[in-house]
This record gives C-alpha cells, structure tokens and sequence, in this order.
C-alpha cells in the first residue's frame, strides 16, 4: 500500500507554495515552475521525501524510541495533537518552551510539579491559594500535557514550519537528534535531516502530513507487535515440541515370554507361602471372655 498518492496531495493543496518574491533561494531544487507569481513545489520530491522520512520514523519507532510532534502555529495545534494521541507520541503544541531539549531535566521537574498538583485536593486551602494552585496547574498544563509521560530524549522529532519552531529545531541540532520538518518555499532546509518541500499554513496540507507520520508509528508499533505475538508463539512450539521428543524418546521395555513365565512363577510361589504363613498364625484372643465375669 502507498504512503501517500499524488491526488491526496494535490487535493490537500500541497504544492502551493509562497509568492515569489518571499522565497529562500536554498528551496530552489525542491520548486518545480511559477504560477502567478507563486511557486509550485515539485511533488514528485515530496512523495519521494515522505517515503523516506515514513521509514525512519518507522525504524525508529521500531527501535523502541518516541516521536515528538512540534507545531505551535494555529492551524496546526489541532492536528498535532489529534495525530499524537491517535499514536500514542508526544507533542508540544503551544509553546515550545526553551530548553525543552536541552535542558531536560529542569523541564522534567515542572511535568513532576504539574503531576502533584494534578493529584492534589485543593478543597483544604483558601480561595485565594486555590485560585493561585489552579492556575499555575492551567499553565503548566497548557505547556507541558503533551509530553507529561516523556520520561527520555526523543528519538526524531517531527516538526511543522522551520521558521517558526526555529528554537526546537536548533536545540535538536545539538543534540544530534534526527528532525523530520515540512518544508515551504520560504524555509531553509540545510540543517534539516529529512525535509519534506509541502505547504505548510492550510489546514488540510499540515493535517496531511501530520496523519502521515502518525501512521508510521502506528505501522512500527502493530510490527512489534506482530514479532511479539510471532516469538511467543515459536517458544510454545519449541516447548511442545521437546515434550513430545521427550515421550518418543522413552524406550518401551520389551518383555521376553520366558522370563515373565518364570517371574510370574516365583511370585506365585512367594504369594502361597505367604498364604500358609498366615495359616500358621496364632489363633486370635478372645478378649471378651476375659471380662465377663
């Protein structure tokens, strides 16, 4: 089955990219004409570019490392998030905070403080202190929700409009962490591990790709699966297998007429002697007799 098809793209408006005079002359190789004083990327390298980011978000994802999807513009947030949830991955969709990446640590102290106060009952406290807990929670929230279960770095981020989440895109640069980008005609895609050339403000272009990624990950996790059950399976085999070599490999024990007559004549001779034995026994007490009187 395709990763994608040409219609879906050139229905979700994919290839329209900015006006001429707004272009990033390094997005050169990735534009195929200009109409209007617009230009048009080329589609036969997106297709190629998504086929192979598809395989390294799968690979990865495979490996048993996150995704964490990045898109804080706002036709972007819903889809972010929708897609993240339906695969289960991380996602910042508000505010990339600095040091999201960076500085890990003391990010991973506030999603610890948000968890408490999620956790906490506020009925003990004034008004006022709950007013104050509430929203510091809200905010937090707003913030952090996404990645609240990210316990490690992730493992390729996935990001929407370069431009914009410039910040997360430098911090996994230094981090050396595989990027996954939309690229528009007005992005700088040196830097970038796997740019994909798309339109990257409508709606249903952004949607698009975001479904894309998501169903990577959903394809590694439904292989791992697969291996899972796939393994299980072979090592009840092998166990089912050793216990019936195990029963064939009992010897039966054949037995010889001749000894078994002359067997089963000793061991008639042993039963009547014990027979006579108890016929020699002494005659039992009649102990009744003793206390009639």
């Amino acid at each position: 089955m395709a990763v994608v098809t040409m219609k879906s793209l050139l229905e979700s408006g994919v290839h329209f990219g900015h006006q001429v005079k707004r272009w990033d002359p390094r997005m050169k190789k990735f534009i195929f004409a200009e109409r209007n004083g617009i230009h048009i990327i080329d589609l036969q390298k997106t297709i190629q570019s998504i086929k192979e980011a598809y395989d390294v978000v799968r690979k990865t994802v495979a490996s048993g490392k996150p995704v964490l999807f990045v898109g804080t513009k706002k036709q972007a947030q819903q889809a972010i998030q929708k897609e993240a949830e339906r695969c289960e991955q991380f996602y910042v969709n508000n505010r990339w905070l600095g040091g999201m990446l960076t500085n890990f640590s003391t990010v991973r102290k506030s999603i610890e403080r948000l968890i408490k106060l999620e956790k906490e009952d506020f009925s003990s406290f004034t008004k006022k202190e709950q007013a104050q807990l509430n929203k510091e929670k809200a905010k937090l929230e707003k913030n952090l929700s996404g990645i609240k279960g990210m316990t490690k770095l992730p493992g390729v981020i996935f990001v929407i409009d370069t431009r914009k989440e410039a910040i997360a895109v430098a911090e996994a640069q230094r981090l050396g962490i595989p990027i996954v980008a939309v690229v528009d005609t007005n992005c700088n895609p040196e830097g970038i591990d796997y740019p994909i050339p798309g339109n990257d403000d409508a709606i249903r272009s952004i949607s698009l790709f975001t479904q894309i990624i998501a169903n990577a990950v959903v394809e590694a996790e439904s292989e791992t699966g697969l291996k899972i059950i796939e393994t299980l399976q072979d090592e009840e085999s092998a166990e089912v297998a050793e216990e019936t070599k195990t029963v064939d490999d009992e010897e039966e024990v054949e037995v010889d007429p001749a000894t078994y007559a002359a067997v089963a004549e000793v061991a008639g001779v042993a039963v009547a002697a014990a027979a006579a034995g108890a016929a020699v026994e002494e005659p039992i007490v009649e102990e009744d007799k003793y206390y009639a009187k």
